[in-house]
């Protein structure tokens, strides 16, 4: 259970990292717009707020992961 989980940790990890430098780098959006440093904060935030659900998402899952873990122990 415990390898599923850095697994998929390891798998968000570098698709969030791979997303941050594509909107760090990109000079146009889907839409066409040229990149501002606006626009790009903007993304950055919204990967920021996704980021941050799935770590809480994760964390739920270790917590109960763990937890599991010990009761099958005893």
């Amino acid at each position: 259970m415990m390898k599923l989980w850095w697994t998929a940790s390891l798998l968000w990890l570098l698709l969030f990292g791979a997303t941050a430098i594509f909107i760090g780098v990109r000079k146009v959006d889907g839409s066409g717009l040229e990149q501002t440093p606006e626009l790009r904060l903007a993304a950055f935030i919204v990967l920021g707020v996704a980021f941050v659900f799935i770590l809480l998402c994760q964390l739920v899952f270790l917590y109960f992961a763990r937890k599991r873990k010990s009761v099958s122990a005893h």
